[in-house]
């Protein structure tokens, strides 16, 4: 790949990022290593990493041209659970920061062997890796995984079992910020299978430090205990989580929780949870629904509300997790003030 660094725009770019790494938050998160979770990350540190990703989202809408900030770097997208929009984001991400990045194939890969997490990223990093980007069925696989690397090569949580999907709701943040500003004192309903979703446990524990006034809505069996303790308010009940919302967020009911049978069917949840224009009347006439993906449609919102322009963040979230994963990528691997 040819260097573009000679390029007036580009060094202008690049010298337009690199500012944002040095501040104090910048070098707090640099000093992690890691991304496992966002209950510890400081404001300092949140800040820092907001503003790293309004900057970069301002370069790429003008030049999608590698910026050669990452390109002594590799990073390796270990993904044993399938997905589309997060290893496609980190890809971008690196990619656009001029990283080398190895897609592993858990299907043709020696884990089908039997090969544990710590082999196979032992073998990445003999190859060279310098981040890992590990998504995981099993809660607390990321925070393992960290404790074994070296000290030279840093993990991010691309989620792990029900525990936490960080970068998920550090893009949400973002998605926030652009269209309000400034997100204290902001209600944001969090509605459905709550008990089993990494996203809602990593935005609760990141927004409720910011100052966001988080409701959580879902059925009995799928209302987790100890919500309290993290400073959220619990409903069984739509109208009153989605009375005078800011945000809404609809989580993904996962078709085996009516196998499980800790629902009594999908035609009583639509009746019941699902989200359509008519409910959302309840919040306010600004309210902007969220969506993790993928979205059943039908079942846990209308096809109608997840398309319409006026009310739905959905498409923005997805364009936003590529400039939020430049810049977690950039503060952790950036060699100006890296462990490296």
């Amino acid at each position: 790949m040819p260097s573009n660094i000679s390029n007036p725009s580009q060094e202008t770019n690049r010298a337009a990022l690199l500012a944002t790494t040095r501040s104090d938050g910048a070098r707090k998160f640099n000093q992690r290593r890691h991304l496992i979770d966002t209950g510890d990350l400081t404001r300092d540190e949140v800040s820092s990493i907001m503003a790293t990703a309004e900057t970069a989202k301002h370069i790429i809408a003008r030049d999608k041209s590698p910026l050669n900030l990452l390109n002594d770097k590799v990073v390796a997208n270990v993904f044993y659970e399938n997905s589309t929009r997060t290893r496609s984001s980190f890809t971008l991400a690196a990619q656009t920061l001029g990283a080398q990045v190895i897609n592993l194939d858990i299907n043709t890969s020696s884990v089908t062997k039997g090969e544990t997490i710590f082999d196979t990223a032992s073998t990445l990093i003999a190859m060279g890796a310098d981040a890992l980007i590990q998504r995981h069925a099993s809660s607390g696989a990321a925070s393992q995984l960290s404790n074994a690397v070296p000290s030279y090569v840093s993990v991010v949580n691309a989620g792990d079992g029900w525990n936490a999907h960080p970068t998920q709701a550090l893009l949400d943040l973002f998605t926030m910020q652009e269209i309000c500003g400034n997100v204290e004192g902001r209600k944001l309903a969090i509605i459905g299978d709550v008990k089993h979703s990494r996203v809602a446990r990593s935005n609760i524990r990141l927004l409720t430090n910011l100052g966001v006034d988080v409701h959580v809505c879902a059925p009995p069996p799928l209302m987790p205990e100890g919500l309290s303790e993290m400073g959220v308010t619990t409903h069984y009940e739509l109208s009153p989580a989605l009375e005078r919302a800011d945000f809404v967020m609809a989580l993904r009911m996962q078709l085996e929780r009516q196998q499980d049978g800790l629902i009594t069917s999908l035609d009583d949840y639509r009746k019941i949870w699902r989200l359509d224009h008519a409910r959302m009347k309840r919040a306010k006439s600004t309210v902007r629904l969220f969506h993790p993906g993928p979205i059943n449609r039908g079942v846990e919102l209308t096809s109608e509300l997840a398309d319409d322009p006026s009310i739905s963040a959905i498409h923005l979230q997805v364009t936003n997790g590529i400039p939020v994963r430049m810049a977690v990528l950039l503060l952790l691997l950036n060699s100006e003030d890296s462990h490296r």
